[in-house]
């Protein structure tokens, strides 16, 4: 799209760069057979309540670091909706809960704000159904140069396997590790309910999992795992 546009103000010779909105994004499916069964002309039926398990927020998050990596011209870009409908927050009659797409949607909102890095990535890649070769690693970096932070955003999409991964970090000296976020499951699967709404959350990841020495950042992504590594002076 952003290369229709472009082509477009070439060929009439304009001055206006257009940016793109990309509304109303999210995973939604699980609903789809559910909403079938709904009796019709009800009140407030619960429909589209998609329940979403570790699995999705892998996808959430990978989705985020796709968005950032296009923030030259992707400026607005909408999570369709927030609560209960395909929605990262649950509630019922008795309470409100977090869904699995809760924590990277909310940590990329808090931690991912500045300027988003040019992110060079050197991953092995694997054959996807539909699209040909697709990366085991999603990254993206994002510096902010007032409050002197950098923030890493990583996704290891391998079903199997643990991923050493080296980050050239020497352009920002004096930067120390603050903190390595980590959402992982063994269970795909795996769901926040309101029974047990913490089934799945982030944790910090132990001290041996990210290492930055000379400018040289070493950290260890876990098999199917959300992570997110801060740094600051």
């Amino acid at each position: 799209v952003v290369s229709i546009c472009d082509a477009v103000k070439a060929k009439k010779h304009g001055k206006k760069q257009i940016n793109l909105s990309f509304d109303e994004w999210n995973v939604w499916y699980h609903s789809n057979e559910q909403d079938k069964k709904l009796e019709k002309w009800v009140q407030a039926p619960h429909q589209l309540e998609d329940v979403y398990n570790f699995e999705d927020a892998l996808l959430v998050g990978s989705m985020l670091i796709t968005l950032l990596r296009h923030a030259d011209r992707v400026k607005i870009a909408c999570m369709a909706q927030l609560v209960n409908v395909i929605a990262p927050i649950m509630t019922s009659d008795t309470g409100a809960w977090r869904q699995t797409i809760f924590y990277p949607y909310m940590l990329t909102s808090v931690f991912g704000r500045g300027t988003v890095l040019n992110t060079q990535v050197l991953t092995p890649v694997y054959e996807s159904r539909t699209y040909g070769e697709a990366p085991y690693l999603d990254s993206v970096c994002v510096w902010d140069e007032e409050k002197e932070t950098l923030t890493i955003f990583a996704v290891n999409k391998s079903l199997d396997e643990d991923m050493e991964v080296s980050c050239d970090l020497r352009q920002f000296k004096g930067y120390k590790i603050v903190e390595h976020i980590v959402l992982n499951n063994d269970d795909l699967q795996a769901v926040n309910t309101e029974a047990q709404p913490e089934n799945v959350v982030p944790v910090k990841a132990s001290a041996e999992c990210s290492k930055l020495d000379g400018g040289k950042l070493e950290a260890v992504f876990e098999k199917h795992s959300w992570n997110m590594i801060r740094l600051a002076k």
